[in-house]
This record gives C-alpha cells, structure tokens and sequence, in this order.
C-alpha cells in the first residue's frame, strides 16, 4: 500500500507543479465504501487530487458493503444508483470499488494512480462546454453558466461535500483501522434542466462555509459538459 501512494504522490507531485486555475475542471468520482479492503489507497489517492486546480475530486460512498458488517455512514442509495446509471450508459458489465469516474465518461480502478493520471491528462485539455460561476450570497448560491456554442441540454446537479473527515471502522473488512476520508459527498440532486441557450440563471440553498459543486452534465448519466466548485 505504501508503495502505490508513493507512486500516486509522485505523479500528482510531478503533474501538479505545473497547473493553473482552470476553466474546464476535470471531474474525478470515486465509488467507494468505508467496508472495502481495496479502497483506502484510492480514497488516499483522491485526497492528494485536492492539490490540483483543474481537477474535482467528489467521493461517493456506496451503500452494498454495508452488509458485511460495518455501515458506512457516508453511503447514500442515491450513490449506488448513480454509479448504476454510469453503468448502463457506459455498457460496462459490472460495477466496482474502488472505481474512478472521469467526467462521466471512462472508468479506471481508483487505487492505479498512474491510469488515473492518464485518464485526467487525457481529459484535462478538453474545453468545455459552458462557463460556470458559482457567486454565494449568504446561504444560497447563485450559478450562472453560458455555453460556448456547442452546448446541448443538460441536467443542472448540485452537490454538498464534507472536506475531510477521519473514521475508525470496529467491523468489516477494515477493522481496526481509522481512515480519512475526503471530498465527501453528502448530499447530490439534479435541480435543474437547462436547454443548453443563452444564459442559464438559478439560485439554490447553500449552507455557508459548506463546499458546493455544480454540474452540467448530458442527461440519463452522460457526459459531464461543466463543472465549477465553490469553498
């Protein structure tokens, strides 16, 4: 385990020294669960993306383990069937953790950091589709996005993480261990359509202090067209 977050750390080291603020983000989901022996070095791995401007980690705990033993208290149903959607709009047989979703479009095992790297460098130089800012005004959220001519219709999803959060696991296959956990998604709703013309305007509730993330993603769980977050 040592070893690949070694590996992994190198990468993003290496990669990192050289981003700026980005415009198009690319947006890293990992599938993951405080019951799975085989996701704590990707959930490591996600934490060392925070370090990256261009990049949105979110971590979606699902909730399939739990019978094992041990509840994961992060994990939602709504997450099982988002990466369930990612699944049948993919064509992809199974699904997976620890699994790493880039931009709602390719899948790679979260704890192989130098695929992952790949596959956001593969990602990473394309445009999006639309600007997206995100202004706060106390505990609401306005979100404006303007597409950029090829923009089509999209659903409007906006996302509430904790940043980090430590955990010690008594049951399961991680017993005994205490694990940090970052980029938490907590909670995850689609809150808009949007044709994809003009200017699209929507205020939503936003706790203050509380990161949020907006996607503008094609619609039955396709591409993920924008994104942009707010600390």
């Amino acid at each position: 385990m040592r070893g690949i977050l070694a590996l992994g750390l190198a990468i993003w080291t290496g990669i990192a020294g050289a981003v700026q603020a980005d415009d198009a983000p690319v947006v890293v989901e990992l599938f993951t669960s405080q019951g799975c022996s085989s996701c704590p070095p990707a959930d490591a791995l996600l934490a060392e993306l925070a370090e990256r401007d261009d990049v949105i980690p979110l971590a979606f705990h699902v909730d399939y383990w739990d019978y094992i033993g041990w509840k994961d208290n992060f994990a939602s149903p709504k997450f099982t069937k988002r990466q369930k959607g990612y699944a049948r709009a993919g064509g992809w047989k199974m699904i997976y953790t620890p699994q790493i979703v880039v931009n709602g479009m390719e899948d790679v095992v979260g704890s192989r950091p130098a695929e992952v790297a790949d596959l956001i460098a593969a990602h990473e130089d394309k445009p999006a589709h639309a600007k997206v800012t995100l202004t706060r005004r106390g505990d609401r959220v306005l979100i404006r996005a303007q597409g950029n001519g090829r923009m089509q219709a999209c659903d409007v999803s906006v996302l509430h993480y904790a940043p980090a959060q430590e955990v010690t696991i008594d049951r399961g296959e991680n017993a005994g261990k205490t694990i940090l956990y970052t980029h938490i998604v907590r909670d995850w709703d689609v809150t808009a359509r949007w044709d994809g013309t003009g200017t699209f305007e929507m205020e939503v509730p936003s706790p203050a202090g509380q990161p949020v993330v907006v996607l503008l993603q094609a619609p039955r769980y396709g591409p993920i067209l924008a994104a942009a977050r707010l600390e």
